[in-house]
């Protein structure tokens, strides 16, 4: 009963969603409207911020949501704007209104190259962040972003943190999955790295119990390799 309580209160939270549906990417008309080193990130503007940036700008300054210029080259998927905010000495573990830092976003994204760039940097694989209490990683593995997912388990991301609603990488990956490739390798990606294949969600459920009652053999078969219990 308390299993059943816990996924109906994330699915009423989430409704067809995920977990990162709550990143607020900035509108139109925020795009339009920035200014100073706001303004410089979103035209990707990378002689202005350094500029910018000699003359004293804020390089963390918010925007209405929290959102740093580096969130913004993240959002864009912009590597040039982000490597000149980042050697401006910008905050790479800012957290936006939301409790988003710009790891998190390029996760959500699928964006890779982001990602290895901000954690060369020294952004941290271990923030919670998120209303979820989650990490980047456990953002990447319900998405079945599998470069990512690797990317971050390399970065030593914590790979059995559990988030408010109980759930860690592994089990967001087979609850908020499909059972499909990109979440079969998610899986075994996290399981080979050193997931806990066992480490049960808040109501006491395994991982493998949890892949059996949704039919996902492959992911089955991947939890008995690793020992994971029933």
């Amino acid at each position: 009963m308390r299993r059943a309580r816990v996924l109906g209160l994330a699915l009423a939270v989430l409704g067809s969603a995920a977990p990162s549906a709550a990143q607020v990417a900035p509108g139109a008309a925020e795009w339009a409207a920035y200014e100073g080193l706001h303004g410089a990130a979103a035209r990707g503007d990378v002689a202005e911020i350094a500029r910018l940036a000699a003359m004293g700008g804020t390089l963390d300054a918010r925007d209405g949501h929290g959102r740093t210029p580096l969130m913004l080259a993240a959002y864009r998927r912009d590597l040039p704007t982000a490597r000149a905010l980042i050697a401006a000495r910008a905050s790479l573990d800012a957290l936006d209104r939301d409790r988003y830092d710009a790891l998190t976003i390029a996760a959500v994204l699928d964006d890779a190259p982001m990602l290895r760039l901000l954690v060369a940097a020294g952004a941290s694989p271990g923030q919670v962040t998120s209303p979820y209490q989650g990490t980047a990683l456990i953002a990447a593995a319900h998405l079945g972003h599998v470069e990512v997912v690797r990317v971050l388990i390399d970065a030593r991301a914590p790979l059995d943190h559990v988030n408010n609603l109980g759930w860690t990488a592994l089990i967001e990956a087979i609850v908020l999955g499909d059972g499909g490739p990109r979440h079969v390798a998610t899986v075994e990606a996290l399981v080979r790295g050193g997931a806990n294949p066992s480490l049960p969600d808040s109501a006491g459920v395994t991982p493998l119990a949890l892949a059996r009652r949704r039919g996902y053999l492959e992911i089955e078969r991947i939890l008995v390799a690793a020992g994971a219990r029933p």
